[in-house]
C-alpha cells in the first residue's frame, strides 16, 4: 500500500477487503499506515480501519501506465 500511496504522481487505487469492500483511495494522505494496521479516512471524514489480514487485493498499476 505504501508504493501505492506514495507514487508520483499520486493515482487513485482501490483496496479490495475480504468481506466484500472496497476503498477507493483517492488521496495519499487519506491513508495512514504503520504495523500492518492502516487508517483510511473516506471522502465523508468516516475512517476505517483495517488490518493486512482484511485486504485480499489491492487494485492499481506501479508501473506507472494507465489501465483501460
Amino acid at each position: 500500500m505504501r508504493a501505492f500511496r506514495n507514487r508520483k504522481p499520486f493515482q487513485p487505487f482501490t483496496v479490495a477487503m475480504v468481506n466484500g469492500d472496497r476503498l477507493e483511495i483517492d488521496h495519499p494522505e487519506a491513508l495512514a499506515v504503520r504495523d500492518g494496521v492502516a487508517l483510511f479516512a473516506s471522502p465523508g471524514g468516516a475512517p476505517v480501519i483495517f488490518d493486512h489480514d482484511g485486504v485480499s487485493q489491492i487494485i492499481g498499476d506501479l508501473s506507472g501506465r494507465s489501465t483501460p
